[in-house]
């Protein structure tokens, strides 16, 4: 596949990786000369100095041949309107980057109107994500699949857990509830893992089963699923704004601190529903008068990576049952998880997983068709869903005469709203929405046969 990005910023860069990685011919436009130079020293690309709205610059990065043009620099119009150039030079598919509050409400439009195939608002996506976590407070992170229907948490083994010690398939025996543990991380080894594979204290699974399985199992292991009821967002960002109207909806109490007394009136003026604070959400004061001590759920939101961590490392001596946090630079993942801070959000990496969940379903073949794709396992591992539209030498087979590559386990099938965690016997049929977790990468469901 033929990629061509303009915008040499933290989603370019990650983008420019992340295509170099999957082996695709990528080539990135930016304005900056500087850009330009660190990108190519860092990845094996080329780059074209010049503007992406300009048609000498777009031929110059072989426009007519790109599978794939996306836009994310920092400006929604010039994104959009690189995309509409792209396009009408000759680019197969186009992707802007769009953040505009304004503009999220007629996007539809705007795509119809434009010809951009997709429209990516990150902060909106970010929100979505945390969102799942805080309704599954007892995970690290939490994915959905088949529309809801299906959910993939990552969950931290305690030394006290009942699993510790303890095979899957004993565990499968003793508890009887439809879940499939479908990924182990060990310190840094990931497994895809069978019946005998024996679970540790430290180990992080993820989990596959409807929510309310996943939800019983919890409670049966003694993980206490507490629900959540308030929240206090630091930080009154478009990422907050977003995240108080989903959480309202959801019945939460929300209260945003935000230092920016401007930006409060425009929160307090369009969330009439959440409690507006003036405020510096990093001093501990603050916090204690906005009740951190009372609050079940804490999200750190501010533009700066040290803030957060203080904020969250903090509000996890008060006691809060739910901490996530947003980091822009993945170096400080780590330093969080040995805090004990597990729920961590990046920006980038979220909009940069949708645009490479785009690409991959753009080359998936016509019997299966991708719709969704999540990187799992600090990005070592994929849960990927296919929908089969056609027979193929996957269907009305049972799936323990099915040679598939190692490290790919076949996660959940779904087929008439009913939802199927496998067993050998099982069979896949067209129309069945399929869930699989591999440490491949697939771009169609035949890609998990050896």
């Amino acid at each position: 596949m033929n990629v061509v990005i303009a915008g040499g910023g933290k989603v370019g860069r990650k983008l420019v990786e992340d295509f170099n990685n999957e082996g695709e011919n990528v080539i990135l436009i930016d304005i900056v000369q500087s850009v330009c130079e660190r990108v190519e020293e860092s990845f094996d690309v080329r780059c074209v100095n010049g503007s992406a709205t300009a048609l000498e610059t777009l031929n110059e990065a072989e426009i007519k041949k790109a599978d794939l043009f996306i836009a994310v620099t920092e400006n929604d119009e010039y994104n959009a309107l690189c995309a509409v150039m792209a396009k009408k030079a000759g680019a197969a598919e186009c992707v802007a980057r769009v953040r505009n509050r304004i503009y999220f409400k007629q996007l539809d439009f705007m795509r119809s109107a434009l010809g951009i195939d997709l429209i990516v608002n990150p902060e909106y996506a970010t929100a979505s994500e945390i969102s799942r976590m805080l309704r599954f407070p007892a995970a690290i992170n939490t994915e959905t699949f088949a529309k809801g229907r299906i959910e993939l948490i990552e969950f931290n083994v305690g030394e006290d857990n009942a699993l510790c010690n303890h095979a899957i398939y004993e565990i499968y025996k003793k508890y009887k509830i439809r879940v499939l543990i479908c990924a182990v991380q060990r310190g840094d080894d990931v497994f895809i893992p069978n019946g005998d594979f024996i679970i540790m204290a430290g180990d992080k699974l993820h989990i596959t089963a409807p929510h309310k399985e996943l939800t019983l199992f919890m409670r049966e292991i003694g993980v206490i699923q507490k629900k959540l009821k308030s929240v206090i967002l630091i930080g009154g960002g478009r990422i907050s704004f977003y995240l108080a109207q989903l959480l309202i909806e959801s019945g939460m109490e929300v209260k945003i601190i935000e230092c920016d007394m401007k930006r409060c009136e425009e929160l307090a003026e369009n969330l009439p529903k959440a409690d507006i604070v003036y405020g510096d959400g990093t001093d501990r004061n603050v916090l204690a008068e906005e009740g951190i001590d009372r609050v079940d759920s804490l999200v750190a939101l501010t533009g700066i990576d040290e803030e957060n961590m203080i904020i969250s490392m903090y509000a996890q001596t008060r006691n809060v049952d739910k901490i996530v946090t947003k980091i822009n630079r993945l170096s400080f993942g780590d330093l969080m998880e040995r805090t004990g801070v597990y729920s961590i959000v990046t920006p980038k990496n979220i909009t940069a997983d949708m645009i490479i969940r785009y690409a991959r379903a753009m080359k998936s073949a016509k019997d299966t068709e991708m719709v969704t794709l999540y990187r799992i396992v600090d990005n070592r591992a994929e849960a990927v869903e296919f929908i089969v539209n056609k027979e193929s030498e996957l269907t009305q087979k049972p799936l323990s005469q099915i040679r598939m590559s190692s490290n790919v386990l076949i996660a959940a099938i779904l087929r008439n709203n009913k939802i199927i965690l496998p067993e050998g016997g099982s069979t896949i049929s067209v129309g069945d929405t399929v869930v699989v977790v591999t440490t491949k990468h697939l771009t169609t469901l035949s890609d998990i046969l050896a």
